[in-house]
């Protein structure tokens, strides 16, 4: 029988350095936390406040037309996928829906994040280690009976694992697969982003907003478990973070002047220059130009300096496009239009103040109308926007419960760090829905650890959730695994 641990509501959870570690058996041993999304993998110890491993959820191949790639081709890390080098292209083992699609390369990212800080990297198999030669050169048979766990560097410890509310049920078995054959693992658990976003919030009862780079997810939760049959209530839309980043070279290209977009490592030296007058600076030459998957990953760090400095959304009440009154014909915009500008500079020099251009970027994400559009990027689907992807996840739950829900609506992910992002949300729910009290939390103030929260919700859940004591009833072990198979996933970890 499965147990639900619940939090209490009015209590945000502590981390309890007594609970650090896990019982498996007589064994007592720290748990390891993987939250893995499409731009960035996290990886640390239950029972600590934020994970030890931050590394891309991209990768590296040298690709040229002379070579061929395997998997143990793949480059991971931070100085790997950011060094311009030739004939590097840069791939992502997540498909539009967050959903891996190549295993191979999520394996190894996967692995690349816990061993690199935390269990330390996979031992060298004694087959291929330099050591069995012969005298002449020639490698020699040895036994090697005895020798598999030597390739298992997550032996000894039990992995909590997030994955998307629709995560379908054959990636689900996948992932266990791997961590329990590849790996080793002795215990195994799976919980859901939405889910794992409210244990870290203490609110087991809420409905979960969840802005990350590919999609923005609504998991609408009841005592910690989603609500219909089916996940029906969890609905997911591609307009999130990366969205944004497509509406500001919109918006770089479509502006008088054009703002240049070029990347830092393309700028060799720079001088001062004048608003909006061309750049002042020496760019550095490569015998190879480095691939365009390159410059794109580059191109989104600076996009990705401009989202958390200058752009900001409009709070409300009502849209940007909105009249203030029913019969003035003074709108938001005009409104917007009236306050102080944000310079920003690019890596090149090339600076401008931005005004109310910066409240458009994120009109789309609300009304899709707004967008900016051109003939490659049409309008977004109506129903892909925030407002109407919430009223769609509500309309699935019985009508009883939507109050309460509308209480305590959290929101979090790294694309939710837009400045009034939170104000904005509540603007539009109480529009919708004027008769329920309408709360939406999200982390207060602007330091790192309002940051994290937000950014990394989902792993604190799973770090919270991991320390306690009462979970390790929850844990599948490695010999229930081998006696059920990857099925008993889908009974233990709904």
């Amino acid at each position: 029988m499965n147990t639900l641990v619940v939090i209490n509501p009015t209590v945000k959870p502590e981390y309890n350095k007594s609970l650090d570690t896990i019982l498996i058996g007589s064994d007592e041993i720290n748990a390891l936390v993987l939250d893995s999304g499409s731009s960035t993998t996290r990886a640390g110890f239950a029972g600590e406040d934020a994970p030890k491993s931050l590394v891309p959820s991209f990768y590296g191949v040298i690709q040229d037309a002379s070579s061929t790639t395997t998997p143990d081709d793949y480059l991971f890390g931070e100085n790997a996928v950011h060094n311009p080098r030739a004939h590097l292209e840069i791939r992502n083992p997540f498909g539009a829906d967050s959903v891996v699609e190549n295993w191979d390369a999520a394996t190894r990212l996967w692995e690349y994040a816990i061993t690199s800080r935390l269990t330390g990297i996979r031992a060298t198999h004694p087959s291929k280690n330099g050591l069995n030669v012969g005298n002449g050169g020639e490698e020699v048979d040895v036994a090697m009976e005895g020798m598999e766990e030597v390739e298992k560097p997550m032996a000894e410890n039990p992995l909590l694992m997030t994955e998307p509310g629709w995560n379908p049920t054959k990636a689900r078995e996948k992932t266990m697969e791997v961590a329990m054959e590849d790996w080793g693992v002795p215990a195994f658990w799976m919980g859901k982003t939405g889910v794992l976003a409210a244990f870290a919030s203490g609110k087991p009862t809420a409905l979960v907003v969840d802005i990350g780079a590919n999609t923005t997810s609504v998991t609408p939760l009841f005592d910690g478990l989603p609500l219909r049959k089916g996940y029906a209530g969890i609905l997911h839309s591609p307009l999130a973070g990366n969205f944004l980043s497509n509406q500001l070279r919109l918006q770089f290209a479509q502006s008088n002047p054009p703002a240049p977009l070029v990347p830092h490592f393309m700028v060799k030296s720079k001088s001062p220059v004048d608003a909006n007058s061309p750049a002042s600076a020496s760019y550095v030459s490569f015998a190879t130009p480095p691939s365009d998957s390159f410059r794109r990953l580059e191109e989104e760090r600076v996009l990705l300096s401009f989202k958390e400095s200058v752009v900001q959304v409009w709070q409300g009440p009502g849209r940007l496009s909105s009249r203030q009154h029913p019969n003035s014909e003074r709108t938001n915009e005009d409104e917007a239009a009236t306050r102080p500008g944000r310079p920003f500079e690019m890596p090149d020099g090339w600076n401008s103040m931005w005004g109310v251009e910066r409240y458009k970027v994120v009109e789309g994400l609300f009304d899709h109308r707004a967008a900016l559009t051109d003939d490659e990027n049409p309008a977004p689907d109506p129903k892909h926007t925030l407002p109407t992807l919430i009223f769609n996840s509500l309309s699935q739950i019985d009508v009883d419960l939507r109050a309460q829900l509308l209480q305590t609506v959290i929101l979090t992910g790294g694309g939710s760090l837009v400045e009034k992002m939170t104000d904005r949300l509540h603007s539009e729910l109480s529009t919708m829905f004027p008769n329920p009290r309408v709360r939406v939390y999200g982390a207060s103030g602007s330091g790192p650890g309002a940051v994290a929260d937000r950014r990394y919700a989902a792993w604190v859940g799973g770090s919270v959730l991991g320390s306690l004591g009462s979970f390790h009833q929850m844990w599948i072990s490695k010999k229930e695994y081998d006696e059920h198979g990857p099925g008993i996933l889908e009974k233990r970890c709904k």
